[in-house]
């Protein structure tokens, strides 16, 4: 039977990469010279620090470009909030988002169940698993999720026909 996953899933190497290219533009520009402007990953979690708010967010906006340039949806990311560190110093923690969380899924699948498609939708883990008899009922499912659902940057993989 017909069948893909419906899948979140960065590509961490290129998003390490965008860090540290990110990194790398902050030692070499002019207006972060003796600033405590940094940014590091670990775990999928990147942490930005700084003098100001408003240092956090030009590093903000350099990750982005790096991360837009090397084709990763900048929608992976979820920025946390400002938290003060010891002295004048602040620091940002933005999680890369990896799996679809479970009510993200189960929306996923309300969706697809109330579509009147002739496919069905299985939550795998962090995964949705469609399945289908025909392969246009799941190509129709696959324009459905990615309609319906903008504000995750979600893929298709494992198509078996």
């Amino acid at each position: 039977m017909p069948s893909f996953d419906t899948v979140c899933e960065p590509n961490l190497v290129e998003v390490k990469n965008a860090v540290d290219n990110t990194a790398k533009e902050i030692a070499t520009r002019f207006d972060f010279k003796g600033t405590a402007a940094a940014i590091e990953i670990k775990d999928k979690e990147i942490t930005i620090t700084g003098d100001a708010e408003f240092q956090l967010g030009q590093v903000d906006d350099i990750l982005r470009n790096k991360l837009t340039k090397r084709n990763v949806d900048v929608r992976y990311l979820d920025v946390g909030e400002v938290q003060k560190m010891g002295g004048d110093k602040v620091k940002r923690v933005i999680k890369v988002r990896n799996g679809i969380e479970s009510e993200q899924s189960k929306k996923i699948q309300r969706l697809i169940k109330d579509s009147k498609l002739k496919v069905q939708a299985a939550i795998q883990g962090d995964a949705v698993r469609v399945t289908g008899a025909k392969r246009d009922d799941l190509q129709a499912a696959m324009a459905l999720i990615k309609k319906d659902i903008p504000d995750m940057p979600l893929s298709f993989n494992n198509f078996r026909d």
